[in-house]
Formats: C-alpha cells, sequence, structure tokens
C-alpha cells in the first residue's frame, strides 16, 4: 500500500496523472476474454462471419451457377466441398445459405429486442392502463401459436425475407418485455430516477437515459442468444419450406433438400448441418461468457453451486 502510494506521489510530482482505474468496458472485455469458452464461441463466431461474406468473394463458383459436367462429384480442387444433384458448388450455396441465416438471426435479434426494451420499459414506467394494456397484447401474443401462424402467413409474404425477418420479430419479443417491465418497476423506485422525475424531465428522456442503460446488460444478453435462437427458427420453418424461398437458400433450404441423400452424399448435408451446430454452440458460449462478464456476481454463485456439488457427491 505504501508503495502505490510513493508511485503515484512520484507519478504527480513529475507532472504525471496517476494511472486511472479501468472503465465498465475495459472490465467487462477482460473478463469476457479471460473466461476461454466466451472467447472460443467469440472466436468462432467471428470465423463464419468472415466465412459467410467473404466466402462468396474467394469461390469460383457463384450460388446459382450449374457445372453440367459435374453432377454430386465429392470434394476436388475444382469445387471444395463438392457438388449437389445438379451440379451446384456446394460451398458457394452453403456460404450463401450461411450469409443469409445469420442476416436474418441479427435482424430478428436486433428488432425483437428493440421492440421488447421500449414496450416493456413503457409497461413498467408508466404503470396504469398504459401497463394493462401492453401486458394484454403480450400475453395475447404468447397465447397465439407463433410457429403455425408463421408457416400460414410467410408462403403469403411479398416482400420477401426482409418480411419474413418482420414475422419473425413479432412474435419473438414477449419473454424480454415481460423481463424489462419488472425490471422497470424496480428501477423506476430509485433514488435518481425519481430525482429526474422531481426535476421535471420527461418521462420519455427518463426511460432514454436512466432506466434502458440499467437494463442493458440483460438486453446484450438476451439479443446475442436471441441471435442463435432466430436462426434455429428459420431453419426450422425453412426446412419445413415456410421460410426462405427458392431461388435464395439458407442453412434450413440446404439441410431439408438434401437430407434424403445424407448416407448416400454425405458432404451435400453435413456441410451445412454441421455450419449451423459450430455456429448455436459458438453463440450459446458467447452468450455465458457474456453473462458471466456483465455479473460476475451470477458467474461466482453458479461456480460455488458446481464445487458445492462435487463436494457432495464424493462424499
Amino acid at each position: 500500500m505504501t508503495a502505490v502510494i510513493e508511485t503515484a506521489a512520484d507519478a504527480a510530482a513529475g507532472g504525471a496523472e496517476p494511472p486511472r482505474p479501468a472503465g465498465r468496458a475495459g472490465v467487462v472485455l477482460r473478463r469476457f476474454v479471460h473466461n476461454r469458452g466466451a472467447l472460443a464461441g467469440g472466436a468462432v463466431l467471428l470465423l463464419l462471419f468472415v466465412l459467410a461474406f467473404a466466402g462468396p468473394l474467394i469461390s469460383h463458383w457463384d450460388y446459382t451457377h450449374i457445372d453440367y459436367t459435374a453432377l454430386r462429384e465429392g470434394p476436388d480442387s475444382r469445387h471444395w466441398w463438392g457438388t449437389n444433384r445438379i451440379g451446384q458448388d456446394v460451398f458457394a450455396q452453403t456460404v450463401r445459405g450461411l450469409q443469409k441465416s445469420l442476416l436474418i438471426g441479427l435482424m430478428v435479434a436486433l428488432f425483437s429486442t428493440v421492440l421488447a426494451s421500449l414496450a416493456g420499459a413503457c409497461a413498467g414506467y408508466f404503470g396504469g392502463w398504459t401497463d394493462r394494456l401492453l401486458m394484454f397484447g403480450i400475453d395475447l401474443l404468447l397465447v397465439f401459436p407463433a410457429f403455425l401462424i408463421i408457416a400460414i402467413i410467410s408462403p403469403r409474404l411479398r416482400g420477401g425475407w426482409i418480411a419474413f425477418v418482420g414475422l419473425l420479430a413479432v412474435f419473438g419479443w414477449m419473454i424480454t418485455a415481460r423481463v424489462v417491465r419488472s425490471m422497470t418497476l424496480s428501477l423506476k423506485e430509485r433514488e435518481f430516477v425519481q430525482a429526474a422525475r422531481y426535476m421535471g424531465v420527461g418521462p420519455f428522456r427518463v426511460i432514454w437515459r436512466h432506466i434502458l442503460p440499467n437494463v442493458a446488460s440483460f438486453l446484450i444478453i438476451d439479443a446475442t442468444i436471441a441471435v442463435g435462437g432466430a436462426v434455429m427458427s428459420e431453419t426450422a420453418l425453412s426446412y419445413f419450406g415456410f421460410g426462405v424461398q427458392s431461388p435464395d437458400v439458407s442453412l434450413g433450404t440446404l439441410i431439408a433438400s438434401t437430407t434424403g441423400g445424407a448416407v448416400t452424399y454425405p458432404w451435400m448435408f453435413f456441410f451445412p448441418a454441421g455450419l449451423l451446430i459450430v455456429f448455436v454452440l459458438a453463440v450459446n458460449l458467447a452468450g455465458d461468457g457474456l453473462r458471466d462478464a456483465l455479473d460476475p456476481t451470477g458467474g461466482r454463485e453458479k461456480k460455488n453451486r458446481e464445487k458445492k456439488n462435487k463436494r457432495e457427491k464424493s462424499r
């Protein structure tokens, strides 16, 4: 302790500023980097995004091109991941499908998180009839069979995959909104929110400057995990023909079209299916790492419970 004080005094005497403590962003980044699982998940996600958006640039084939001299050919120097039943390059098709699935997952997570944060914060802050109406709408949407409704409506949409993104987002925000509402109910009784209200700050400005920043940690974690959930939903719907429509492709359409030949022509099935599995695992690892980095108390409690369970089992 004495050495630290002397070092700070020497720095001040020499005209240099003493070292400042790292901000919250730096602390969160340091915790995330020190989590090996989270770091691995983040690195894999980065590599998948690079593959999805740089892959079409390095491929000699477009996802729509057909090579009539190579039908159902295995991987070779011309077709790195082989070809499908009509001679289309599997690598070009897979990276295009990965790109489309990632775009859909990101946009759905973004739209649903924004909608959930605004609806939940307004319901919790205003209360009264605003809360009742918003909660009634949320409960009503939770009762609807989302998968069935999307399956019925999506083939009739004229906006293409953008309209499909909006449809997925409409049915993907309700649980998050209820959590944000409960957090807002607690936050609006805090001193800094009460002080802002007494000073005449408008309600929407209070929500924007005081409520939402204090639920941002939860929203970041939820949005990260929602990307994986949205990709899985898109894949399931596209697998049954209710998602991305031909001639465009996604991981779901590729898996659906190659399931029958998974044993005979494994390269056509296992590349898109393998990328989907890797992506979901990486999102879960990164989401867990973000949760522990933003909420270290919860992470420590989880580790303590695991250690306690191990001690009990050893007895």
